[in-house]
C-alpha cells in the first residue's frame, strides 16, 4: 500500500519541454498526417481495382469531420470528390418527373451520375433513413448501373433510364451508425467494403510529441488563432490527460481543441494564449455545467443524504460513484453510503440493489466475486453460519458496473468481524476472485465527488480515497485537489490487493497468523456461535430469537 504524492494525481510532462519550448519552430501537422492509419487506407482505396467501390469509415457523425475528410481524399486524387448533407436520397440517385404519356419533364443528376470515375463522401444516416436505398445502392456499386428515383410514381417514363456508376463510396458514421448499417448487410466486408477510422487518442511519447505539437500548431494557425505560450501547452496536455482518462494518450479531436482556444482567445492578449486563458476557459466550461453536480452535493451537506467523513462505523464504507444523466454533457461524481448487516442465516449474501431490480448484471457479477473470494479466504468446510444484507443507502437508480466490489466487500468483512470502518477513506475498485484489486473507470470525477464533500464538512488531514494502484495512470485531478493533496489535507492510497487495502480503511490486517487479524476475528466468530448453538436447546435458541 502506497500513500501517493501530489505529482502522481496529475500528469508530469517535463520530460518534453525540449519540444514544448520550441513548439514555434515545429512544422504543421496536418489532419491527414495526424491520422496515418486513415491516410494509408484511403491512399489504397482511391486506386485500388475490383469490386473494392465502398469504404466505411468511423469517425465523430458532423460535417466538420467528413469536411476534413474530403480534403484528404483530395489530397490523394485528381478525380472530382463531392459531398452531400442531405437525408434525401434524391440527392444520391437523381430524380425525374414526366407527364402521363412518359415524356421526360424533369430530370436531376444525383452525385452518382455527376461524379464519373470520382469519390462520394455520404454519411451513414442517409442510408439508415432510408434503409430500402442500401439495396438499391449495392446494385449500383456491384453492376455500373442505377437509375434516378421517379418523384411521381403514378407515371412512368415511356424508356428506361439508366446511367453508368463508376464513383467509390466513403461512408462516414459513428460506431453505433456503422453497426446499424451492418445489420442492413451482414456481409459488408465480405470482399465488398474496406474499414478504417479517425482516431481520436494519440499515444504520447519521444517518438510522437513533435507530431502531436505540430498538429496543433496546425489547428491554430488553420483558424488564425494566437499561439500557444509553453505552460498553456502542459495545462492543455492536462486536460486532454482527463479527456482520454489515461496520461499517456492526448486527444486529437479538433473540435475539443477549438472550443477551448476560441474561448481562451476571448480572454488572452491576442498575441499568446497563457496558462491562465487555458485556465479560464476550462474552468468557465465547468461553471456553466455545474449546476446538477453542486445541486446533488448541497443534498449531502444538508443532510438529506447521508454521508459521513469523520468518526468510524461498523458494516458501513464510503464508495464513490459517477453519474451520468441524460441531457447534461457532464459526469460528476458522487460518494455512496455502501451499508452491510449481518443475520443468522444459511451464508447467503442479499444484493438488495439486484432484488428490488435496481442492480445490473456487471453489479450483480461482482457481489459473486466478492462472496466467492471471502468464502476461499476463510476456508470453509461449510457455508457461513450467517447471512448478509448489502445496499447502496439512498440511491434510487439503476446501480452497475463492478467498481464498488472492493467497498462491498469492505462493509462485509466489516460487519462480518464486528471492525469498524474509517468514514474518512473512500474506496473504489474492482476484485477479482484472488483478492487482487483491479482498474475502475471515472477516476477522476469519483475522487473529485469525495473531495468536495469533505471539504465542505471539514477537513481533518487524514481524508482521502483508496482506488487500484493500476488506475494511477488515469488521474489528472482538478488543481484544487492537488493542492490539497500537496498540504496533506487529502490523501490517495493505491492498493494492488484486498490485503492492502483492508489495514488502511480499518486499522487490522486482513489476515495472517494475527489473532487481531480480520479473519481471525470472524473465524472465532463463527466458532463462538456454532460453540453457543450447539450448547443450546432448541426452546432456548426460539426464546433468545424472540428477545
Amino acid at each position: 500500500m502506497i500513500q501517493e504524492q501530489w505529482q502522481a494525481v496529475t500528469p508530469q510532462y517535463n520530460e518534453y519541454d525540449s519540444f514544448i519550448n520550441t513548439i514555434h519552430t515545429l512544422p504543421c501537422v496536418d489532419f491527414a498526417s495526424a491520422q496515418p492509419r486513415l491516410s494509408k487506407t484511403i491512399d489504397t482505396f482511391t486506386t485500388l481495382k475490383g469490386f473494392n467501390h465502398l469504404l466505411v469509415l468511423n469517425s465523430p457523425d458532423n460535417a466538420f469531420y467528413r469536411k476534413q475528410i474530403v480534403d484528404v481524399v483530395k489530397g490523394k486524387t485528381a478525380q472530382p470528390v463531392l459531398t452531400t448533407e442531405s437525408i434525401d436520397m434524391k440527392a444520391l440517385f437523381g430524380s425525374y418527373s414526366c407527364d402521363k404519356d412518359g415524356n421526360i419533364l424533369q430530370r436531376n443528376q444525383g452525385l452518382l451520375e455527376q461524379c464519373e470515375q470520382g469519390f462520394i463522401v455520404l454519411p451513414i444516416t442517409t442510408l439508415l433513413a432510408n434503409p430500402a436505398s442500401w439495396v438499391l445502392l449495392k446494385a449500383a456499386l456491384l453492376t455500373g448501373t442505377s437509375s434516378p428515383i421517379n418523384v411521381n410514381p403514378t407515371r412512368f417514363a415511356a424508356n428506361d433510364i439508366h446511367y453508368s456508376v463508376s464513383s467509390k463510396l466513403l461512408l462516414v458514421g459513428d460506431r453505433e451508425q456503422i453497426a446499424e448499417l451492418e445489420y442492413l448487410e451482414p456481409d459488408l466486408y465480405n470482399g465488398f467494403a474496406l474499414y478504417s477510422e479517425v482516431e481520436l487518442e494519440l499515444a504520447l511519447s519521444q517518438n510522437t510529441i513533435e507530431l502531436f505539437l505540430g498538429h496543433l500548431n496546425w489547428i491554430l494557425q488553420s483558424n488564425q488563432l494566437p499561439k500557444l505560450t509553453p505552460s498553456a501547452i502542459h495545462r492543455l496536455m492536462v486536460a486532454g490527460a482527463r479527456l482520454t482518462e489515461d496520461q499517456r494518450y492526448m486527444p486529437l479531436d479538433i473540435m475539443w481543441y477549438l472550443a477551448i482556444f476560441f474561448e481562451s482567445a476571448s480572454t488572452c492578449d491576442g498575441e499568446q494564449i497563457t496558462e491562465k486563458d487555458i485556465d479560464s476557459a476550462i474552468d468557465a466550461k465547468y461553471y456553466r455545467e455545474a449546476y446538477l453536480p453542486e445541486r446533488a452535493r448541497s443534498d449531502i451537506l444538508d443532510g438529506q443524504v447521508i454521508i459521513e467523513t469523520q468518526g468510524e462505523c461498523v458494516g458501513q464504507v464510503n464508495g464513490l460513484t459517477v453519474i451520468d444523466v441524460s441531457g447534461h454533457p457532464q459526469s460528476y461524481g458522487e460518494p455512496a453510503r455502501i451499508s452491510c448487516v449481518i443475520h443468522f442465516g444459511d451464508g447467503d449474501i442479499s444484493d438488495v440493489e439486484r432484488k428490488a431490480e435496481l442492480g445490473g448484471n456487471l453489479h450483480a457479477k461482482g457481489m459473486m466475486i466478492m462472496q466467492a473470494f471471502v468464502a476461499s479466504a476463510l476456508k470453509l468446510d461449510e457455508p457461513l453460519p450467517y447471512s448478509a444484507s448489502v445496499v447502496f443507502e439512498q440511491s434510487y437508480c439503476e446501480v452497475d458496473g463492478d467498481s464498488a466490489t472492493l467497498a462491498e466487500l469492505c462493509s462485509f468483512v466489516s460487519a462480518l468481524s464486528e471492525y469498524p470502518i474509517n468514514q474518512q477513506i473512500a474506496v473504489t475498485g474492482a476484485v477479482d476472485q484472488f483478492g487482487r484489486v483491479q482498474a475502475v473507470g471515472g477516476l477522476n470525477e469519483k475522487i473529485e465527488g469525495f473531495y468536495h464533500v469533505c471539504k465542505h464538512q471539514g477537513f481533518t488531514g487524514e481524508q482521502g480515497v483508496i482506488l487500484p494502484k493500476t488506475n494511477l495512470k488515469h488521474l489528472a485531478l482538478h488543481k484544487d485537489v492537488v493542492e490539497s493533496i500537496k498540504n496533506n489535507e487529502f490523501h490517495i492510497w493505491s492498493v494492488e490487493t484486498v490485503d492492502q487495502a483492508i489495514p488502511i480503511i480499518m486499522g487490522k490486517p486482513f489476515r495472517g497468523d494475527d489473532e487481531e487479524s480480520v479473519i481471525s476475528k470472524i473465524a472465532q466468530r463463527i466458532e463462538n456461535f456454532e460453540r453457543d448453538e450447539q450448547s443450546e436447546s432448541l426452546i432456548e435458541r426460539v426464546r433468545n430469537w424472540f428477545n
